[in-house]
């Protein structure tokens, strides 16, 4: 008799943010897993249920179909459980219905506790309350590193025994053909630091932001990728005017793929970060990263990039001159971050996926999901 499970496609309904990444190439690796019929694959039968109206998704194996006739937390809280048929859910995007047992929930970080001033008394409200409910009803929760794993046991959001770590990987980067727009080529050069922008206090942007003038100062300038507006820092606004700061909106991957393999360096400022995906793909494709040294970023990143402290604006300019300054640095960090983002492999967390279906099916109990510390 097939095992079967189901995938939670609410993710297709929403723009694409990290989290939504991560869902997608999942997905897609797991798609890839069961087209070649591994041991963990065999009599497994996956759909993957989206709200009507959703995104497309490149698949051969796994069927998407799209059921009901709402989207967001009603979709998935009423007519995704109803539509299951038995079986288990996939739920890769923090949230998923209450009502499932059989349940394999990620949950990416514990910001809401860790970062409140970044979301919404709303947003903070329901997920304080929806995550550690799915903690105590899902039959495994899954997190991105080993930091975020232990921010949520510590909150007091999942119990360890039955949680695992089923990181972000690299190859998506792979696919990305970099390609200037007019905006990204006029940004672009080797005195240019890169931020991926949010108005989100704890990815603390500012702390760049305010540091503007002097970098002109020193011939550097700053290109903002996400966000268009100066107006959305509450602090620091003329600062964020400066001259030498060049507003880039939304890019595609093949731009932004193009801006960093031309730049100095990528900037990761962060307070908290449950993964750290940016700092990721810059080292995959062959940008050096200054990044922050607190939550899961050393975690991350490991000995591929250079670390400062997210307050501390005279660490961070002191790292970006020796990368401008210092050629052989620079390549050798370009060298160390393709090596480190190499480890990380969306087939990789698939199978962990995999694993851990087959345990929540009495299948392989033996298998274990392996930590990513024990894979690097």
């Amino acid at each position: 008799m097939a095992r079967r499970w189901t995938i939670n496609g609410r993710f297709l309904s929403q723009p694409t943010t990290g989290v939504q990444r991560y869902a997608r190439e999942v997905v897609r690796s797991l798609d890839a897993l069961l087209a070649e019929h591994g041991p963990l694959a065999r009599g497994l039968d996956v759909c993957l249920h989206c709200p009507p109206g959703s995104q497309e998704i490149p698949l051969a194996f796994i069927e998407r179909v799209e059921i009901g006739r709402t989207s967001g937390h009603v979709w998935e809280q009423t007519q995704l459980p109803s539509s299951l048929g038995g079986g288990g859910l996939l739920s890769l995007c923090n949230t998923g219905p209450l009502l499932s047992r059989k349940h394999i929930v990620c949950i990416h970080d514990a910001n809401v506790w860790n970062a409140p001033q970044s979301y919404s008394l709303a947003f903070r409200s329901l997920y304080r309350t929806l995550l550690p409910s799915l903690g105590r009803t899902a039959w495994g929760i899954s997190t991105v590193s080993d930091y975020s794993l232990g921010e949520l046991v510590r909150r007091g959001v999942v119990p360890a025994h039955r949680a695992f770590v089923a990181p972000n990987g690299h190859e998506h980067v792979l696919r990305w053909m970099p390609e200037h727009s007019p905006a990204t080529r006029l940004a672009a050069s080797p005195e240019t630091i890169v931020m991926i922008g949010s108005a989100a206090p704890h990815k603390n942007v500012e702390l760049i932001l305010n540091m503007a003038e002097r970098l002109a100062a020193a011939g550097l300038s700053i290109a903002i990728v996400g966000m268009s507006d100066a107006r959305v820092f509450r602090s620091g606004s003329a600062k964020a005017k400066a001259q030498n700061i060049h507003w880039l909106g939304r890019i595609s991957d093949g731009e932004l793929a193009a801006l960093l393999g031309d730049s100095l360096c990528l900037a990761f400022p962060s307070l908290t970060e449950g993964f750290g995906l940016p700092a990721l793909e810059a080292m995959a494709v062959g940008c050096p990263v200054v990044v922050s040294d607190r939550a899961s970023l050393p975690e991350v990143c490991a000995d591929a990039a250079l670390f400062a402290p997210p307050d501390d604006p005279e660490a961070w300019f002191d790292r970006f001159m020796q990368l401008r300054d210092c050629e052989d640095k620079r390549t050798q960090m370009i060298r160390r971050g393709r090596a480190r983002a190499s480890a990380f492999g969306w087939q990789a967390t698939a199978l962990r996926y995999l694993e851990a279906m087959a345990a929540a099916d009495g299948v392989d109990t033996q298998t274990k999901v392996v930590r990513i510390r024990e894979l690097t």
